[in-house]
């Protein structure tokens, strides 16, 4: 694992109990364009949220901070970085042991006020009035200097219930307001779609609850988009127990929300959505279940299948299979290291098709095992192929750091226009890089989009250190906002 890295960052201001480093200035009200994603203060460049879900935060084992980083004309830079765990002022709770504030979350805008908030999960258990729940959804609200922690609210729920797993969003009725789709209850085959627009104490204009599952099977990964094209967002949910796949659903969006009748699919461990043929059609990446055992994942070299969408949803006939064997991809698919574990869609090099990033989190680098790639998939008019695909790495020229055993870079990805050139910039965190001897402190990369596609020119890495964040074993980078594939081990 990597000792401290050599980067040139800006000076910050140290953090001490989860107080914020300065958001940015000079932002404006937020754009409702359905070009900008996850902007948080409303100026017009992406942002970023990433989770330290296994941080110590006062004294507590596992509480867990967030930190949201600014986009801007130069990308990413620690001096616009806001750090925020449960002590902030305004966020709801305290922090505990095992909570993760923030091992998921989703950037949306929930109250339709054009701006992006941010909903994150906690695994807390706190009494209200005199009952207990079990977990939390914790609303961050977006404002044009950024995200701070005031007036955070908790989204309400029922005694004794447990909230929060599966916690995903999209526009199920059409109506163009953000819902939220999550484990809602004591029920663990029933889910809640929550309707947006959410008022700023947390409750949806409406809520529906729908049997997704009639045996014991746990939800295991979700997605979002709109594959038949009819301008509603549809849901997909698939299904473990215990070691086996079993399969998936797919849940149509309709003027009156999510059908609650569904069409099966086959299994997926880890997925991601875009229009990668540009047809005007979402198409759902996934990640291959090896034998549709799910434990043989941390030994599978790993296998990424593309379902294309239709006018009748997702197509089981029109698929792609990509692995790192097939012609054009970089490297080769070698037992373990886990080829697409984390998924993500953006178009890097502005030419109009979705592209795909496949982390391979314990791919060896030379002989540093576990080190960890990313690799870029393009999309084209026939969808994605290894034809001009890319891979980087902590040895990549110009990648900041150097590729050392277990680093596991690339065990998060996502694909936003932080410097809005429009053209999709890679984030990828390495979660458990050691930093100045501290281990599994973790960190994040930012490279820039180009039109020949991702470039190691001008990128950018930052870590707990250069935050004055709690370091160790935080696993800073495990998760990214609306990164919420499985979590690498």
């Amino acid at each position: 694992m990597c000792t401290t890295l050599a980067l040139a960052v800006c000076a910050v201001t140290a953090l001490s109990g989860g107080a914020a480093v300065a958001a940015p200035s000079g932002a404006t009200e937020g754009s409702a364009a359905t070009t900008v994603r996850e902007d948080f203060n409303g100026d017009g460049y992406q942002d970023l949220a990433v989770a330290a879900p296994a941080a110590t935060v006062a004294g507590h084992a596992r509480a867990g901070y967030i930190a949201v980083t600014y986009g801007s004309s130069n990308g990413l830079t620690t001096a616009n970085t806001t750090v925020i765990d449960q002590n902030t002022a305004g966020v709801p709770g305290a922090p505990g042991v095992g909570q993760a504030f923030g091992y998921r979350m989703v950037a949306e805008d929930l109250d339709h006020d054009g701006l992006t908030d941010l909903a994150l999960v906690t695994h807390e258990r706190f009494v209200g009035e005199g009952y207990a729940i079990n977990g939390s959804v914790i609303l961050l609200w977006g404002s044009s200097g950024g995200i701070t922690g005031q007036g955070a609210v908790r989204v309400p729920t029922l005694p004794d219930y447990q909230i929060g797993d599966d916690l995903t969003a999209g526009d199920f009725n059409g109506d163009g307001t953000t819902d939220l789709m999550m484990l809602n209850g004591d029920d663990g085959w029933q889910r809640d779609v929550l309707y947006g627009p959410f008022t700023r104490a947390g409750k949806p204009a409406s809520k529906q609850g729908i049997f997704m599952s009639d045996t014991d099977n746990d939800m295991s990964d979700t997605a979002a988009g709109d594959f038949n094209g009819d301008g509603i967002d549809d849901l997909c949910t698939f299904f473990a127990y215990e070691n086996h796949a079993e399969g998936g659903k797919l849940w149509l969006g309709t003027s009156k929300g999510l059908s609650k009748t569904s069409t099966p699919l086959p299994s997926a461990a880890a997925t991601a959505v875009g229009d990668f043929d540009k047809d005007g059609k979402d198409d759902l990446a996934t990640r291959v279940v090896p034998n549709g055992i799910t434990e043989d994942l941390a030994t599978d070299p790993g296998t990424v299948k593309i379902y294309y969408g239709s006018a009748s949803g997702l197509s089981t006939t029109r698929t792609k299979t990509i692995t790192q064997d097939t012609a054009g991809v970089p490297g080769v698919g070698e037992k373990g290291d886990q080829f697409g574990a984390r998924l993500s869609s953006g178009d890097v090099n502005g030419d109009g098709y979705a592209d795909l990033a496949a982390g391979v989190p314990f791919e060896a680098i030379e002989t540093a095992e576990g080190a960890g790639a990313v690799v870029l998939l393009k999309g084209g008019s026939g969808g994605l192929s290894g034809t001009g695909s890319q891979s980087f790495h902590q040895d990549s020229a110009g990648v900041p750091g150097v590729a050392e055993a277990g680093d596991h870079f690339g065990g998060s990805v996502r694909l936003l226009d932080i410097d809005k050139d429009g053209k999709a910039d890679l984030a990828a965190g390495a979660p458990d890089e050691d930093l100045d001897a501290v281990a599994d402190g973790g960190a994040v990369w930012s490279l820039r989009g180009a039109s020949s596609g991702l470039t190691a020119t001008g990128s950018f890495a930052f870590n707990p250190v250069d935050l004055g964040a709690p370091v160790l074993k935080a696993r800073f980078g495990l998760n990214l906002a609306n990164d919420n594939g499985p979590n690498i081990g």
